[in-house]
């Protein structure tokens, strides 16, 4: 159990790889075990392949070949008979990229006769990811705009420049597992606030900042993935207040500020704030939520003397983005009045869908329907996501246990995300399926086991 427990540990992400593991006699004595248990359970990690020994030196994790770490098994395409419920992202319709590559043609065409190097962004797009700001509500230039690949760039880059390891990051608990990833992969030591079924506790987020003065705070108050809350306005201006007071960075992540389903579309974070109380908030952009992630292209709104700092980050990795990507969003963007409404039309007509089939076939389970975002976030009574999602893999479908919305293994083990961005008769599908596989007998919790060691 020890070893199975520690090699999930390592292939989620919650044990890095290539680390030295604690001794057996420490770690025996920690977990309140014998020395023999740990040292059988080191023997198993070696010959599985997720360990390995150096004379002297300790006990070293490593990943065994043909596994494939849990982050990464999450993104890769999946064959056509499978469900994938562990992606919340839409597609886009072919004749809709179809139109927008001939639109770009000849501005294309204009680009390949320069180097094409573009650290902050193309100029226009910055321009118009700016007045889009503007007509929300948040007076933006283009100068405090930086475009980046996907909004996850956009986090890596600032987590890069303005945290050393150990630093203390305020972090939800659900939130987005490559954010997560991130804080684990930049050492930083994260600090979590619940996110419960009726949102944020503001004391409770008042007392973590004022108490442990994280350096940076990551944030999604806008349809939050993967609760579909959206947090109040007097919430986003208290929290302003008390970060200025604690000197917080607050990164905020909007990218599905405008996946609005049955509300406006929130005003952005920092237009609750008055100008010196906005100067430490870093908002995050995207097209893939609201358009189709392959684009990859995200953004960031910072002010602008960090930018160029960020941009400066930026070079030592990848010089700038593609030409043609930022092209096809500017197109997008620029068409967004007519792309926008029907796309948010199916995805009601999607989550109303997924809805009444779960109710269908699995009324025990419980959740709240979300006013935006893509998912909804499914209670199902006890901790048994993780054979969940084990037995619905043999039904054909790919879905994520809760706890990986965590930073802590084992938390939230009780739910499941359900995105529906797919069609209403594949939702049905997969609802049904997720039905039989409870009724297989996933239903009752798993055993109580010891304690698991974390990293």
């Amino acid at each position: 159990m020890l070893a199975d427990a520690i090699g999930r540990l390592i292939l989620d992400g919650q044990i890095a790889l290539r680390v030295r593991l604690p001794s057996e006699r420490g770690l025996a004595v920690v977990l309140g075990i014998s020395r023999t248990t740990v040292t059988a359970a080191y023997n198993r990690l070696r010959e599985a392949g997720f360990a390995h020994s150096q004379r002297g030196s300790g006990t070293w994790t490593a990943l065994p070949s043909g596994r494939t770490l849990a982050n990464i098994a999450r993104t890769v395409a999946i064959d056509g008979a499978t469900i994938d419920l562990a992606r919340a992202a839409p597609g886009l319709s072919d004749d809709v990229i179809a139109q927008a590559l001939i639109a770009v043609t000849p501005d294309l065409a204009a680009h390949a006769r320069t180097p094409g190097y573009h650290p902050h962004g193309l100029l226009e797009l910055r321009e118009a990811i700016a007045a889009h700001y503007t007509v929300r509500g948040l007076a933006t230039t283009p100068e405090q705009i930086l475009v980046t690949s996907g909004a996850q760039h956009a986090l890596t880059l600032v987590l890069s420049l303005l945290c050393g390891p150990g630093d203390r990051v305020l972090i939800e608990t659900p939130s987005y597992p490559n954010a997560l990833e991130a804080l684990r992969r930049h050492r930083l030591r994260p600090v979590s606030v619940p996110v419960g079924d009726h949102g944020w506790d503001t004391g409770v987020l008042d007392a973590t900042l004022r108490q442990s003065v994280p350096h940076l705070a990551y944030l999604i108050p806008d349809f939050h993935n993967p609760t579909g809350l959206l947090m109040p306005d007097a919430t986003r201006a208290h929290l302003l207040h008390v970060a200025q007071h604690t000197g917080t960075w607050l990164v905020i992540d909007e990218t599905l500020a405008e996946v609005a389903l049955d509300v406006p579309p929130p005003v952005p974070f920092a237009s609750h704030a008055p100008p010196r109380d906005a100067s430490r908030v870093i908002t995050l952009g995207s097209m893939s939520k609201t358009y189709w992630g392959g684009l990859r292209i995200g953004w960031l709104r910072a002010p602008s003397d960090l930018v160029d700092e960020l941009a400066s980050e930026r070079i030592a990795n990848d010089l700038g983005g593609s030409v043609l990507d930022q092209l096809m969003a500017l197109h997008l963007l620029k068409q967004a009045r007519t792309l926008l409404p029907p796309r948010l039309e199916q995805l009601r007509l999607q989550r109303d869908a997924l809805n009444a089939a779960l109710a269908t076939h699995l009324p025990e389970w419980s959740w709240h329907l979300p006013p935006g975002g893509l998912s909804l976030w499914v209670d199902l009574g006890h901790p048994i996501a993780s054979t969940i999602a084990g037995q619905a893999r043999d039904r054909g479908i790919r879905i994520e246990s809760g706890s990986c919305f965590s930073i802590d293994p084992g938390v939230c083990e009780t739910r499941l995300r359900i995105p529906y961005t797919l069609s209403p008769a594949v939702l049905n599908d997969a609802a049904e399926r997720l039905g039989a596989a409870v009724a297989e007998g996933g239903t009752s919790p798993p055993p109580r086991r010891r304690p698991q060691w974390i990293a």
